[in-house]
C-alpha cells in the first residue's frame, strides 16, 4: 500500500476511534483503556506530523488529559474518589501519573476478600506493568514531538512508582522479581505471576527515559532511574525470551530496534541484548508462520495480537537501514546483519495481515467487534507507525 493511502486509511479509523471512545467532539462521557489509548496517542502524532494538521497534535494531548483525568482517578463506583495516588486535587493534576494508572477495564478491581478467578481477572480492573511502560512510552514521544519535557517528567515519575511497586525481593533470594496485575491503588498484587517480557519492557523503556532526561537534565527535577536500570538488567539476566504469541514476537521487534536506536545516540555497543532479541524473534515468526492461525476465519482469529507482529515487522525495516547507517557500530561482520537479513523473509506477513483486516469483510464478526477499539488502533498504527517506533 502507497504511504499516502496507508495514512489516509489510518486517519479514518482514527477518527472513528476518537469518536466511538468520547474523545472527539469535547462533551461526551470519555471510555478510556490504558493500552489503546497509549498506540493511539503516537497514532495521532504520527497523523500530525505527516498532515501538518494540528488538530492531531491536540488530539493526541487531549487524550493525555483524559487518560490522566480517568485513569489517574478512581472509578465512578468506586467509594474512594479524587487521584489514585492520594495527592489533593491541585497537586494530584501536577504529577497525574505519581500512583500509577488504571488499566480501565469494566469490572471493579477483586477485593481482598474474593477468591481469585482467573477469568474473570481478565474483566477486572487494576493496574499492569506492560500497560504502564506503553504509557511511559507514549508521553516521552509526546514529550519529543512538542520538545515539552513534562511529559517526560510524568513518565519518569510513572516509573518510579510502577517500579516501586511492581518490583520485590522473594525470601531467600538475590535478584528481584515482578508482579504481574497489581491493585488499582498499588497497595498489593492481584496476579503474583511475572510477565515474561515485563523485565525486558521496563529495561529499554526506562533507558529510554534516561535518555530524554539527559538531554534536558535542568527539567526533570532531578530524577534518575539509575538503579531501576541496575535492577531490570539483573532480572533480564538469564531469561530467555521466545515466545509463539504474535503480539509477543512483535514486541521483541519493537524493543530490538529501540534498543537499537538508543545504541545508536549513545555512541554504545548494545549488542548481545539486541542480537538476542533478534534471534528470539526469528525462532518466534519461523514458527508463527509455520503454523496454521492465519488460515482461519476471522472470528477465530485475534486482529490486534497479528497486528502486533505487523508492528514489528515495520520495526525491523527500520532496524535494517539503522544498522546500516551506522557502520561503527554494526559493521559488515556484525551478527546482526545475518539475523535481520533471516527476519526480512518474513516481511510478506505485515502486508497480509494488514490487507486481511483492512477488508471490512474479516471485521463483521463478533470476535473483532469485542476488541473493536484496540485492533483499530494498533491496524492504524501498523499502517503509519513512526512516531510509535521511532524514539531518537
Amino acid at each position: 500500500m502507497l504511504r499516502r493511502e496507508a495514512v489516509s486509511r489510518a486517519r479514518e479509523i482514527m477518527m472513528e476511534f476518537a469518536e466511538g471512545t468520547g474523545l472527539w467532539p469535547a462533551g461526551q462521557a470519555p471510555r478510556r483503556y490504558l493500552w489503546t489509548d497509549a498506540f493511539a496517542v503516537c497514532n495521532f502524532l504520527e497523523l500530525h506530523r505527516q498532515t501538518g494538521n494540528k488538530e492531531y497534535k491536540q488530539l493526541a494531548l487531549q487524550l493525555v488529559d483524559q487518560v490522566h483525568h480517568v485513569l489517574g482517578r478512581h472509578r465512578e463506583d468506586d467509594k474512594r474518589s479524587g487521584w489514585i495516588s492520594g495527592l489533593g486535587e491541585e497537586e494530584g493534576a501536577i504529577h497525574p501519573t505519581a500512583g500509577g494508572l488504571r488499566i480501565g477495564k469494566g469490572m471493579k478491581e477483586r477485593t481482598s476478600r474474593e477468591p481469585y478467578d482467573e477469568r474473570l481477572e481478565w474483566d477486572r480492573d487494576g493496574q499492569y506493568y506492560h500497560y504502564l511502560t506503553k504509557w511511559m512510552h507514549a508521553l516521552n514521544r509526546v514529550s519529543r514531538a512538542l520538545g515539552n519535557p513534562t511529559y517526560n517528567r510524568w513518565a519518569m515519575e510513572l516509573a518510579k512508582k510502577a517500579h516501586a511497586t511492581f518490583t520485590y525481593l522473594p525470601k531467600r533470594a538475590s535478584t528481584k522479581r515482578m508482579y504481574w496485575k497489581m491493585s488499582i491503588d498499588l497497595s498489593r498484587p492481584l496476579v503474583p505471576s511475572m510477565g515474561q517480557h515485563d523485565p525486558l519492557d521496563g529495561l529499554i523503556t526506562y533507558r529510554q527515559l534516561q535518555a530524554a532526561s539527559e538531554r534536558d537534565s535542568q527539567s526533570q527535577g532531578g530524577l534518575d532511574l539509575d538503579s531501576e536500570i541496575a535492577d531490570m538488567v539483573e532480572m533480564c539476566e538469564g531469561i530467555t525470551w521466545d515466545t509463539g504469541d504474535p503480539l509477543g514476537i512483535g514486541g521483541l521487534l519493537c524493543d530490538a530496534h529501540r534498543a537499537a536506536q538508543l545504541s545508536a545516540e549513545a555512541g554504545s555497543d548494545e549488542s548481545p541484548l539486541l542480537v538476542n532479541l533478534l534471534e528470539s524473534s526469528l525462532r518466534g515468526v519461523g514458527n508463527f508462520a509455520r503454523g496454521s492461525s492465519l488460515m482461519l476465519a476471522p472470528d477465530e482469529r485475534l486482529a490486534f495480537r497479528e497486528l502486533g507482529l505487523s508492528i514489528g515487522l515495520r520495526a525491523l525495516q527500520k532496524l535494517q537501514r539503522l544498522v546500516q547507517g551506522h557502520p561503527k557500530l554494526f559493521g559488515k561482520e556484525h551478527s546482526v546483519h545475518a539475523k535481520i537479513k533471516s527476519l526480512m523473509r518474513y516481511q510478506p506477513l505485515c502486508e497480509g495481515i494488514e490487507k486481511f483486516w483492512l477488508d471490512p469483510a474479516s471485521r463483521d464478526n463478533e470476535t473483532w467487534k469485542a476488541h473493536r477499539e484496540i485492533n483499530m488502533v494498533m491496524l492504524a498504527t501498523s499502517l503509519a507507525p513512526d512516531a510509535f517506533l521511532t524514539i531518537s
